[in-house]
């Protein structure tokens, strides 16, 4: 029932933007704190790409100003903003900054190497239209140093994972996932640029099903249930 409610969030605030929103797409607002390498592939998709007619990216969003995601997204004529989150306290930070957010209108707000654990303040003005990709199958291991679990517990292969956000860690509704292989990568750079390149794409397909109305929810047994559109 969980994953139902969270699904039909999902439809009713996200997908109402088609008669309303200019040139009916999807209003994207990425989230980083680091290179931005996720950020730039969506970007990227929705220039040229899968998303392209499908969504447009309003604002790139940082806790970190200094963060270089946010200098690649200026460069490319893509509206930023940042807000310090160091030394403040987690739900003053998340409501402020989802109260920036909220002026962008983003239908939906994407998770793209943002390093930090949201709490309610932020999520719930959201609820059901965060989403997030995480470099391992959610089931396995949550948190962060995904990569560096797979290359030392010398696993064959390991799982790109594209899921909602909600109040636990990892722990959303999964909404897609691929398999990475691992055999013969034998340092921990070529296990990153082997997972990075499966996420750069699984991100951008993935969002575009889920706008299109196509995709399929997993819940945690495995099972599946399609988004009707």
């Amino acid at each position: 029932m969980k994953l139902l409610a969270s699904f039909e969030q999902l439809k009713q605030s996200a997908f109402s933007f088609g008669e309303e929103q200019e040139g009916g797409k999807a209003r994207l607002a990425i989230l980083l704190s680091g290179r931005g390498s996720n950020m730039l592939a969506l970007l990227e998709a929705t220039k040229t790409g899968v998303l392209k007619d499908l969504a447009e990216v309003v604002v790139v969003f940082s806790n970190k100003p200094d963060a270089p995601g946010l200098a690649f997204a200026a460069e490319r004529g893509c509206p930023v903003a940042a807000l310090p989150s160091q030394g403040r306290k987690r739900e003053a930070f998340d409501a402020e900054a989802a109260a920036l957010l909220q002026r962008y209108q983003p239908d939906l707000v994407v998770l793209a190497g943002y390093m930090r654990i949201l709490s309610p303040a932020f999520i719930q003005p959201f609820a059901g239209r965060i989403l997030n990709i995480h470099p391992a199958d959610t089931q396995q291991h949550q948190g962060l140093h995904a990569y560096e679990w797979a290359f030392e517990n010398h696993l064959p292969e390991t799982k790109i994972t594209v899921h909602l956000v909600d109040e636990g860690l990892d722990t959303g509704p999964i909404l897609a996932q691929q398999t990475v292989d691992l055999r013969g990568a034998d340092t921990l750079e070529e296990v990153e640029r082997r997972g990075l390149a499966v996420e750069h794409y699984l991100y951008a397909e993935t969002l575009a099903e889920l706008i299109k109305g196509n995709q399929t929810v997993m819940s945690s047994a495995g099972e599946a249930s399609r988004v009707p559109k």
